[in-house]
């Protein structure tokens, strides 16, 4: 019999179909959007064996070192000793294996119970989610079916109200949920699971099971192309109507799919005018009304300021005085388009690995003048980043509030005024810009084509190992993605501004 990993279990509960193309067909899957993901979570896994490992006598198994045998080997032999915090330590039952993130010994107390262990797993979220109870119980199952005595069993996770304060010391960064008594309640819904896995994965042929809101939950499945490949897909789906889902679920499992079938009466103001026009193929531009609301942000003799932030927002701080998690703005684009008509662009990039923020605030302040409208899109996002900052360094506090009383968002200035059908419900300014600057393509960039991926090239280019020729790469491609971004908000100001 197969022994399937606690992620392959994990699978199964999500889809069986899942399960059966990771067994059997894994050439199907697209794991791009996922690299991301990974790659916080190895990380964050370090971290804990930092945290853990106060006296530094800790051991990890590493499975690509030493392999599987041989990590089952010396597992077993340091789980009856006892001795040491093991990291990823590797188990296996009839039918299933998992490595245990943080293995704490509990040696015996004279109470008769022996020796016991702590088992804690970590997490890169900032709470406990279903899926990770889930995650747990299967964890628990697979220590006890192969002889480990539990203590207890938790989940560990980011505690977003630390506060990191130098020197690499970051106990206090995770926050142990104890997860024990349900944990070990379930111990025969894993069986069950277990069981049904093992039936899935034996079939010669891939279950039948059609795609829905499973596909993206808990995880996005890196099958979907191949799924909906098998499927008729419709004219005009459903999924094009902005907030919509949990009603496009319960359609979709009445077998209503195409958008036409959809009676207005469930729909709102908005989702009638993506309905409408998509149908139709035709564009819904109310550029009067668009032009009224921009002429009232006009002051007469000052620039037009248009901005865009990059941020990261790392599981792991790694600036005193930040959280996890905390939107810390590394880079800005300014377009500024000066009363006689001439634009000009400047821009703020660290890549130095230093915190960023001091450096970033007084550019902003220095660049943006004091007066004139500072357009954005999605102003909620500049104008928490811009307030965050002004608590930070109150010296700068009055410059920087009078920027988020000049902010105007051109976000709801498209979404009230504008539609077209290849904005797909969306009005990220992603898919309004092609929509209606064909010649500005976001997918010509190189390298840097949208935020995720400049959070990414951020974080390699602050690395220490990141060699300059490289950081130079990531530093123009960076500059290129925000500037396109800037240039984007006066092209559409443009357009909704008649002029």
């Amino acid at each position: 019999m197969r022994n399937l990993s606690k992620s392959k279990i994990i699978s199964y509960r999500q889809c069986p179909k899942r399960l059966w193309l990771e067994i059997h067909k894994p050439e199907l899957k697209d794991d791009s959007a996922s690299e991301a993901v990974f790659a916080i979570g190895n990380q964050v896994g370090d971290m804990a064996q930092e945290v853990y490992d106060t006296d530094g006598t800790g051991v990890l198994i590493d499975i690509n070192e030493i392999g599987w045998s041989e990590a089952f080997a010396r597992s077993e032999q340091l789980l009856c000793e006892g001795k040491s915090i093991i990291f990823e330590a590797a188990m296996r039952t009839k039918g299933a294996l998992a490595l245990a993130d943080v293995m704490i010994p509990v040696p015996d107390d004279s109470g008769g119970k022996g020796l016991q262990w702590d088992m804690i797993e970590v997490k890169s979220a900032a709470s406990v989610k279903d899926y990770h109870r889930d995650d747990i119980a299967v964890q628990s199952y697979i220590a006890t079916a192969c002889g480990v005595p539990l203590s207890s069993v938790s989940l560990a996770h980011i505690d977003t109200s630390f506060v990191y304060q130098g020197d690499g010391d970051y106990s206090g960064l995770f926050h142990c949920a104890d997860l024990t008594e349900e944990a070990m309640s379930r111990h025969d819904e894993v069986e069950q699971w277990l069981s049904g896995a093992h039936e899935v994965v034996a079939r010669d042929q891939e279950p039948d099971i059609c795609t829905g809101g499973h596909c993206s939950s808990p995880f996005a499945c890196p099958f979907i192309a191949h799924c909906q490949s098998q499927e008729p897909q419709p004219e005009f789906p459903i999924s094009c109507l902005p907030n919509f889902k949990k009603k496009a679920k319960l359609l979709a499992d009445d077998g209503i799919t195409e958008l036409r079938d959809i009676p207005k009466s469930m729909l709102n103001s908005t989702q009638v005018k993506v309905q409408e026009n998509t149908l139709a193929g035709t564009t819904y531009f109310d550029a009067d009304g668009a032009a009224a609301e921009l002429a009232r942000e006009t002051v007469d003799g000052a620039p037009h300021y248009f901005l865009d932030f990059e941020t990261s927002n790392s599981a792991i701080p790694i600036w005193k005085g930040t959280r996890p998690f905390q939107q810390v703005p590394f880079q800005f684009s300014l377009h500024t388009l000066h009363p006689d008509g001439t634009l000009d662009q400047e821009t703020f990039l660290d890549l130095s690995g230093d915190d960023p923020r001091r450096d970033f605030a007084e550019a902003l302040v220095k660049a943006c003048g004091t007066t004139g409208p500072v357009f954005v899109y999605n102003a909620g996002f500049e104008k928490t980043v811009i307030r965050r900052e002004a608590i930070a360094f109150p010296d700068l506090a009055d410059e920087l509030s009078a920027i988020v009383e000049r902010v105007v968002d051109l976000l709801p200035i498209a979404r009230n005024y504008y539609y077209h059908p290849s904005q797909n419900g969306s009005w990220s300014i992603k898919y309004v810009l092609p929509a209606i600057c064909p010649d500005l393509h976001y997918s010509e960039l190189e390298g840097v084509q949208d935020g995720q991926m400049a959070i990414s090239a951020y974080q390699e280019a602050i690395k220490p190992d990141t060699t300059p020729e490289r950081k130079a790469e990531i530093y123009s491609q960076l500059d290129k993605y925000c500037a396109l971004d800037t240039l984007a908000m006066v092209r559409l100001w443009e357009f909704f501004s008649g002029r």
